[in-house]
């Protein structure tokens, strides 16, 4: 088979073995960001429908089906960005995600969140969970939630939990909806947020949960939520839920999320480090003792889960 021979004889060399590696990364990377979305289904029914025509048109030697299958793939050079969009502009959101390895002059420290904030949302979380109230407060890092903030009533005011507790009250104009978060500031009120497109989590959770999620997989924010069905904790990030916190455990994860925990408390573990716990659903051994009870399911407004 010269084909086989070929193929060896490119294959033993380090550019080609270089070349084959980075567009395997490159599948990868794109593969896992599309992981438990709309995008799965999409790519294994074009990856079965082209196989299916390949295999017809080979076997049975069908011209027509030949030449559409050889014109179908100048086609996908378009089709692609388009039916892809949402997986694509998040591949790219999570390449610019530079403040790990790079500092740019264009982040204002004035934006950091600090210790104060955290302390602020946690107690206010707190409260808001043990009268069962509901609450979604996003907090922005990097990248940035104006078109959100936009959405909702602006409010530029400094955070204290009074004012979040007082946002977040039943039947008030501003509890429906989220609270955006930037610095030491609460930016706007009644926020309108994405809903994910995981498939494994919209049977699951309640809207305002959907929503929390949604926003962490279009940047690198991090939701706090408080649902208001059983006046549990959870915080979204990256597309990932940590759910059955308490006041202490909020606080550590918030400061190791948003970089606040580097030199100071360490958590007691295997290394004395804190990690957090990964997963698409995490929870906590208070949660886990609960397991035998399912979260009630609604698909309410987000001032209602």
């Amino acid at each position: 088979m010269p084909e086989l021979e070929w193929l060896l004889s490119k294959l033993g060399s380090f550019r080609a073995f270089l070349d084959i590696a980075v567009v395997s990364l490159i599948i990868y990377w794109l593969l896992s960001v599309a992981q438990g979305t709309r995008a799965t289904l999409l790519i294994r029914g074009a990856i079965i429908f082209l196989a299916i025509g390949y295999i017809l048109a080979t076997v049975f030697d069908l011209s027509t089906l030949n030449w559409l299958l050889a014109r179908t793939w100048p086609a996908l050079v378009i089709a692609i960005p388009v039916i892809f969009q949402p997986e694509l502009r998040r591949a790219l959101e999570q390449l610019g995600h530079t403040e790990k390895w790079l500092r740019t002059p264009l982040t204002s420290s004035t934006d950091i969140v600090s210790e104060h904030a955290i302390d602020e949302i946690v107690r206010a979380a707190g409260q808001l969970a043990r009268q069962r109230y509901g609450a979604l407060i996003v907090i922005e890092r990097e990248t940035g939630l104006q078109d959100y903030a936009e959405t909702g009533v602006p409010l530029d005011s400094v955070l204290t939990r009074q004012l979040l507790i007082n946002v977040f009250f039943p039947n008030t104009p501003l509890h429906d909806g989220a609270s955006l978060v930037r610095g030491d500031r609460l930016v706007a009120a009644s926020v309108v947020l994405p809903l994910t497109d995981n498939i494994s989590a919209t049977s699951q959770l309640g809207t305002r949960h959907r929503a929390g999620i949604g926003v962490t997989e279009d940047s690198d924010a991090v939701a706090v939520i408080v649902s208001e069905e059983t006046g549990k904790i959870a915080v979204a990030h990256n597309g990932r839920l940590i759910r059955g916190l308490d006041q202490d455990r909020l606080r550590r994860v918030l400061r190791t999320l948003l970089k606040l925990d580097r030199e100071e408390s360490k958590p007691a573990g295997a290394n004395g480090k804190f990690h957090l716990p990964t997963g698409e659903l995490v929870r906590t051994r208070r949660a886990k003792r609960d397991a035998a009870v399912a979260d009630p399911v609604h698909h309410s407004a987000p001032g209602a889960n």
